[in-house]
């Protein structure tokens, strides 16, 4: 993808600039194999103290786990998510056992490694050609009744994976923003020994 909003400013693997997150699905299945993969992607992202907190439950399209997960989203993203092929919801576990300790204690890493564990998943999805985007639009308790998660775990997001469909299914309103994104100026995210950036 070669777009003047997708230029990178230094040299990077074309993979990072194709992968965008639309919301226009085609509804084509994914095989269960295909999906698997992706999550195997993520299983092998980095983890501080090998703790690998990353839980993903998914749900392939017009199977009963679907409806429970669906359900779980707020209702502007349940609107375009339908379309999916596949939803996963990603949960990090809260709590880990050192090295040589024998009880769990709070993670404060859980969230920060589960991020590089969907990343990961994010950018084998692209390299498969399909696409993802997660979503912060969820009813945390009502999507962890649904599943069954424990309280130790935390739901981080849900990701809607499939295939780009045409942006006339969406709302005229999301019609605008079915493209892909631009990024921050590299200087606005990255200083020399000090931390720089203001408010």
């Amino acid at each position: 993808m070669t777009d003047a909003l997708r230029t990178p400013e230094h040299p990077i693997d074309p993979l990072f600039t194709n992968r965008w997150s639309p919301r226009a699905f085609t509804g084509e299945p994914i095989p269960e194999a295909q999906l698997l993969s992706l999550i195997e992607a993520a299983r092998w992202a980095p983890s501080a103290y090998n703790a690998q907190p990353w839980r993903f439950v998914y749900a392939l399209r017009d199977t009963p786990e679907w409806a429970p997960i669906l359900d779980g989203l707020v209702e502007f993203n349940q609107g375009w998510a339908q379309r999916a092929s596949a939803l996963v919801v990603v949960v990090s576990r809260t709590v880990s056992v050192s090295p040589g300790a024998t009880e769990a204690k709070p993670n404060p890493w859980h969230a920060f490694d589960t991020g590089a564990a969907w990343a990961s998943l994010a950018f084998q999805a692209t390299l498969a050609g399909w696409y993802t985007h997660a979503m912060a639009g969820f009813d945390a308790t009502r999507l962890a009744a649904n599943i069954g998660v424990p309280p130790d775990h935390a739901i981080q997001a849900v990701v809607a994976i499939g295939r780009p469909g045409d942006k006339s299914v969406l709302p005229e309103g999301l019609q605008a923003r079915e493209q892909p994104s631009p990024r921050q100026p590299f200087a606005s995210i990255a200083a020399k020994g000090k931390f720089g950036f203001g408010g």
